[in-house]
């Protein structure tokens, strides 16, 4: 939780808080920087994290279940092997990226000694389970899935200093990183010039940053691409309710969490058909099936869901509220007592 505006962040937040509200006679203790220890329950037993903790962990010997929320965590009890360990693996999205493969090998090697550390399993949609399968040795190890929960949209306020459109506008949101693919949506801009383009997030990779504004000059359509940093939550709420679609090529996620955010408000999302996205999105969503013909998916899709009205919105909604936090807290429960 040591970045505020990004999707794990917000995992362990509402994966957190939501375990606080299930009547369990275990005690729940949270492991976290100070800096977010006021998100939690003023009651919740707090273990205070500082990154020398990577090189020698607190005494945690008075708990059963330790729950790692990332799967790239430096922070496991190693020694204490009385202490059952839960890892939760998001995506292995470094294999489908354009790494080199000493990188790949490095980082899966990680993986791998935290899942040898491990009792059980998390994956966050079947996508990563497979690619754990294929790619990791599990050592028979349970491996279950448990979708995220929608993250609940804030009331949707734009400040002074917020961007705020000039015209209809579509939006994206995430790290800006080259797996995002976020170019890709800009020939749409040059073939819909009476849409601005909002592209907001965490310039994880500058050099792609500048990528991104040098294209969109190149295309001549700079002064409707916008980027515009990491965004509050009421923010990106207010993104959500007032633009025309969240456009998503993504070449690598491991769930996608703007599929189901765009959808609990009716609004419609463009995805690419790579990873977890088609199996988060479903029949919901609509996609590109050729990044160089983006714009005949983009016309055909914006006119089925302009068609449909008021009939899709309300479809998105329900299936939106299908992934919730409280289901997905009580399947963490359970795994953790069939661990004990």
């Amino acid at each position: 939780m040591k970045y505020v505006n990004t999707g794990l962040y917000h995992y362990c937040l509402n994966l957190g808080q939501s375990l606080q509200q299930h009547k369990s006679p275990e005690q729940l203790s949270v492991f976290v920087p100070d800096h977010v220890r006021k998100t939690f329950n003023p009651l919740t037993t707090c273990i205070p994290q500082h990154s020398l903790q990577k090189f020698l962990m607190p005494s945690v010997s008075q708990y059963q279940i330790w729950h790692s929320t990332y799967q790239s965590s430096q922070y496991l009890p190693r020694r204490n092997r009385k202490i059952k360990v839960l890892l939760t693996i998001h995506d292995l999205n470094f294999l489908h990226e354009d790494k080199a493969e000493h990188k790949k090998e490095r980082y899966l090697s990680h993986v791998q000694q935290n899942i040898d550390r491990c009792d059980a399993i998390v994956c966050i949609s079947e996508f990563t389970r497979n690619d754990v399968l294929t790619h990791c040795d599990t050592g028979g190890k349970p491996v279950h899935v448990i979708y995220n929960g929608t993250n609940r949209l804030h009331q949707p306020v734009l400040k002074d200093r917020s961007y705020r459109p000039r015209i209809p506008f579509l939006f994206n949101v995430g790290a800006i990183v080259r797996k995002k693919n976020q170019h890709r949506i800009l020939p749409l801009l040059q073939q819909n010039p009476s849409l601005e383009l909002i592209l907001a997030g965490r310039h994880e990779d500058k050099e792609y940053a500048s990528f991104l504004q040098q294209h969109a000059s190149d295309l001549q359509v700079e002064d409707r691409m916008h980027l515009v940093n990491e965004i509050t939550e009421e923010e990106k709420s207010w993104y959500y309710h007032n633009c025309q679609a969240v456009v998503m090529p993504s070449l690598a996620e491991g769930f996608g969490l703007p599929v189901t955010e765009a959808m609990s408000v009716g609004k419609p999302v463009f995805l690419s058909k790579y990873t977890a996205l088609p199996e988060i999105g479903k029949d919901f969503a609509f996609y590109f099936h050729d990044f160089d013909k983006m714009h005949e998916d983009f016309t055909d899709g914006m006119q089925r869901y302009q068609r449909a009205g008021s009939q899709m919105e309300e479809a998105l909604k329900a299936y939106s509220a299908t992934f919730n936090w409280e289901d997905s807290a009580k399947k963490y429960i359970d795994v953790y007592h069939s661990m004990l």
